[in-house]
């Protein structure tokens, strides 16, 4: 089999590490209490509908979005408001929360009207439904989905998602190929949505079962399966886009600026389930997995579940680990506390041995252009980093920074281990503040 797409710039190739790979999806038993966080997507929190000693049902909306640019959230489970609270997310920001407890029931509400003759029903209704279901971008910046199926300009194609390229994950892999029709069918549904000519859903080889099963369903429909070399990071926006149409997003651009729509995988399957089935999205898999873990696997979670639980679920640890990863180790975040909630966004919990951890100082840099050579974006890492280093934020503003997409290529290739990553990010930060105080 062979992968006749366009190779983007840069990338490596880092150990995939996916333990996990083989394990089928489990669901995950009730928990006592869900710490659910208000806050699950980009833009405003959800406005909180319910108050301490309520008693709520499972996929009851306990809060409403807040604008357009914000998502409904809904109870995980039967039970009783214990708390108003706060909860941390994995960059250790306070976010609103409700603690609930559950009564074991599982007691579901009325769920939303299904929709089964979705092929003739109006688009404003499906699209309606998906803001109602609280869909959101599962693959990583969980954009509220209502908001990205509502283009102001003309698409012509949509982009699935289905490359997880991240290591160690295999939570969107053990979806494509244990609930290939519920993906299929809702790469149709967001199809029809955005009225698109094409369909392009991308894989990479190194999922050969989910390949020939996704071809084997989609065969007869819409939908173009279409293989790729593996290259991390093959699943990032721009690069998918360039690897599978050749367009390129232009800078400060967004897909709509070249006629795609790119959704994840995991988006598209709760997609379907919203339209087909009624019901919001209040659970996701989420992968275990690290040397340290006793069972790696795949697991179907309610959203509120704690990273503590999560690694209960998967046996405990049979050593201590030396850093805990909430996502993947390239994009992920390092947590500091277990009690951070399973969101909607939370594709994975990742567990690293001592062995597996390196520390080190940081040196000059050694000119060496490797992180040039590995940008996806063809920034120059290097010199923006010596910029952002001196403060000098309106240069790192006019050599590209914003247009970083934080994968760390960079930081993985260079030599002199230099926290290049942790210095986009910090100068994105301070240009967006420049950017503000321009505004007034």
């Amino acid at each position: 089999m062979i992968a006749n797409y366009l190779h983007f710039y840069g990338g490596v190739h880092p150990a995939e590490d996916k333990l996990a790979k083989g394990n089928s999806i489990q669901v995950a038993p009730l928990r006592e209490t869900y710490l659910v966080p208000l806050q699950m997507h980009i833009g405003a929190p959800a406005k909180l509908l319910v108050a301490k000693g309520d008693k709520v049902l499972r996929g009851q909306m306990i809060g409403e979005a807040n604008g357009f640019v914000s998502a409904p959230v809904h109870s995980p489970t039967s039970g009783v408001i214990k708390d108003v609270t706060t909860a941390l997310n994995p960059t250790g920001a306070r976010i609103p929360a409700v603690l609930l407890e559950s009564d074991g029931e599982d007691k579901a509400c009325e769920m939303l009207e299904p929709i089964k003759d979705w092929q003739n029903a109006e688009t404003d209704v499906l699209r309606k439904r998906v803001g109602e279901a609280g869909v959101v971008g599962m693959g990583g910046a969980s954009f509220p989905a209502l908001v990205k199926l509502s283009p102001s300009k003309p698409v012509d194609t949509l982009i699935i998602n289905g490359v997880e390229c991240e290591p160690c994950l295999t939570a969107d892999h053990r979806l494509m190929l244990e609930h290939t029709e519920r993906v299929i069918t809702g790469c149709l549904i967001v199809g029809r949505l955005l009225n698109v000519k094409e369909i392009k859903f991308g894989i990479e080889l190194n999922k050969p079962d989910a390949l020939a099963k996704l071809q084997e369903v989609a065969k007869g429909t819409k939908v173009q399966i279409c293989p790729l070399h593996v290259r991390y990071p093959q699943g990032a926006e721009k690069q998918l886009i360039y690897a599978l149409t050749g367009r390129k997003v232009p800078s400060g651009g967004l897909p709509m600026d070249v006629g795609c729509v790119v959704q994840n995988v995991a988006s598209v399957a709760v997609t379907a389930e919203a339209i087909c089935d009624g019901k919001p999205l209040y659970e996701r898999i989420v992968t275990v997995t690290g040397r340290p873990v006793v069972n790696p696997g795949n697991w179907l979670v309610r959203v509120g579940t704690r990273l503590a639980d999560l690694i209960r679920l998967a046996g405990g640890v049979k050593e201590d680990p030396a850093k805990i990863i909430s996502g993947g180790p390239m994009m992920g975040f390092s947590v500091y506390s277990l009690d951070i909630p399973v969101m909607k966004n939370t594709s994975g919990l990742v567990l690293l041995s001592r062995s597996e951890i390196v520390q080190y100082q940081s040196k000059s840099c050694l000119h060496c252009g490797r992180c040039n050579d590995a940008c996806p974006m063809q920034l120059m890492p290097s010199l923006l980093s010596q910029i952002i280093e001196s403060g000098k934020f309106d240069m790192a503003e006019q050599w590209h920074v914003m247009d970083c997409i934080e994968c760390g290529c960079c930081s993985y290739i260079c030599p002199a281990q230099r926290p290049l990553v942790q210095h986009m990010r910090r100068g994105k930060m301070e240009v967006t503040a420049i950017r503000k105080a321009r505004k007034g």
